[in-house]
């Protein structure tokens, strides 16, 4: 059983890993910031979670702590990235000429 739960935390680690990987590559080839933001964000907060629950099962006595920590980045990564682009976009951040639709500025001016 408990090599088990070894090769399962493992396997969620290096998946993790891939997915930071992936937000890493996401940064670079993203056209401008507010891309840059979701992909960054959404990247770490998954590879983060995927990558504690991997060492709580490796480390089952760690859990609680593991769990705290996750619950945290599930709270605050996306509630700053939203902070983030409405400061961009507040202050005129340019945008991808490929960005068609700017969903806050027409709630802005309705």
């Amino acid at each position: 059983m408990a090599a088990l739960l070894e090769l399962t935390g493992a396997m969620l680690l290096v998946v993790g890993a891939f997915f930071l990987l992936l937000g890493g590559l996401g940064l670079v080839r993203m056209p401008d910031l507010f891309n840059r933001i979701q992909a960054g964000t959404k990247t770490t907060t998954l590879g983060t979670v995927l990558s504690l629950l991997g060492v709580a099962l490796m480390e089952p006595q760690w859990g609680w702590k593991l769990l705290l920590i996750a619950l945290f980045i599930l709270f605050t990564n996306p509630i700053s990235a939203q902070v983030l682009a409405r400061s961009a976009h507040r202050t005129g951040e340019a945008k991808s000429c490929k960005t068609v639709v700017d969903r806050l500025e027409e709630d802005q001016q309705a």
